[in-house]
Parts: C-alpha cells; structure tokens; sequence
C-alpha cells in the first residue's frame, strides 16, 4: 500500500496528482472515487502516510467516538451507508465534516461515485458534500491491467510464467475488480491442486471453470 507500489498510468496519473497535492485542496476536502478495485484504498492510504491521517471505514464511525481532533482523516466507502444506523452515521459525519472544516484539516472520501450521487437523506450534509472537489480514477487501459496481473501474482507470492498474465489479460473483462477475481481463483485452484500456476495450468483451469467443472 506503500506509494512506490501503486502503478502509475494514464488512467490514475491525474487523481495520484490531485491527492499528492493534498495541501492545496479546495477548503482542504477530496472525494477520491474510481470502480471496485480500482486502487481507491491504496490511494487512500498514500495520502493517509503523506498527511499523517487517520482513516476509517463510514460504516465504523461512532457518535460515541467522533475523530473530531484529527488532524487528517479518511472516509471510506462514504457511498455505501444502508445499515439501520445510516441517519445516525450521517449526522456523525457532518459533525466531522464541521470540526475539520473549523481547522482547514484536511478530509479525504473515497465511493465508487461522485457525492453528488451518495444515498445521503441528511440535506446540510448533502449539501456540503455536493461541494467537495472530486479526484477520478478512470476505468484501466491494458498497459495497467497487465503490471496490475503481475503485481497480484507477485503481492500473493505467486511464482508464475511470464506468459500468464498477457493470456489473462486477452480472456478477462477489461476492470480492475475482474483482475482481482481471476488471480483468487486461480491461486486457490493452484493451492487445491498443488500446482505451479504454469501457462498449461492456468489454460486448463479456465476452460473447467467456463464448462462448469
């Protein structure tokens, strides 16, 4: 999660910009937003070390244990409140939004989609969020979703041929999320097997999975 990890690429050049500039945020606040698995928390977690920020997931935030004193914060998946507790997450969240405010601390969001369309029932809250600048990471090129193959293999310690993952890339949807699907598929059948993930492996392994094996 580290910055010399995150691959850089047309895709992503401009939002890891926006975050490295986080000093210069508009009233210090960013809404980080991009697909599923598209590197949104390893962002996240880049500005958390360069900023010294907490960061938390809005599902856990507490109205006993508001983060009101932190100096930087992270909200993540602020896009995705539906428990039964929502208005009362909500309403936490603006106290948060407010004490950071008062301090010109910064404040970064991550969701999938802009706040702009966030579920959010609260209005001042809405409104406030409504404002917040938005930092995109676009859907992947190919340049990116092969380093991203090659860097999932490597993160899970995976010894694999250097064919694999270019074969991957032209059999897969073309999406982050689909790149993480397919390298834990294919480690745990490699691990049931007991097989090295060899180009003949991997071959075999996907025509079972499309004939429902």
């Amino acid at each position: 999660m580290g910055r010399a990890d995150f691959i850089v690429s047309g895709c992503n050049a401009l939002a890891l910009k926006q975050l490295e500039d986080w000093r210069s945020w508009p009233n210090a606040k960013l809404a980080l937003v991009g697909d599923e698995g598209a590197g949104k928390t390893h962002l996240a977690r880049v500005f958390a070390a360069m900023a010294g920020a907490d960061v938390l997931s809005a599902g856990e935030i507490s109205p006993d244990a508001l983060p009101i004193e932190a100096g930087a914060l992270v909200i993540e998946d602020a896009d995705c409140i539906r428990q039964a507790n929502a208005a009362s997450i909500e309403e936490s969240i603006f106290h948060i939004h407010n004490a950071l405010s008062a301090r010109s601390a910064p404040l970064l969001f991550t969701g999938r989609t802009p706040p702009a369309k966030w579920p959010i029932k609260l209005p001042d809250l809405a409104s406030r969020l409504r404002a917040v600048p938005v930092a995109r990471i676009e859907p992947p090129d190919d340049a990116l979703l092969l380093a991203l193959l090659h860097k999932l293999f490597r993160d899970r310690q995976i010894g694999v041929a250097d064919d694999v993952p270019e074969y991957l890339l032209n059999r897969m949807e073309r999406s982050f999320a689909a790149a993480e699907r397919i390298v834990d598929s294919l480690d745990a059948a490699a691990l049931r097997a007991g097989r090295d993930m060899t180009r003949a492996f991997v071959v075999s392994t996907l025509k079972d999975a499309e004939a429902g094996l």
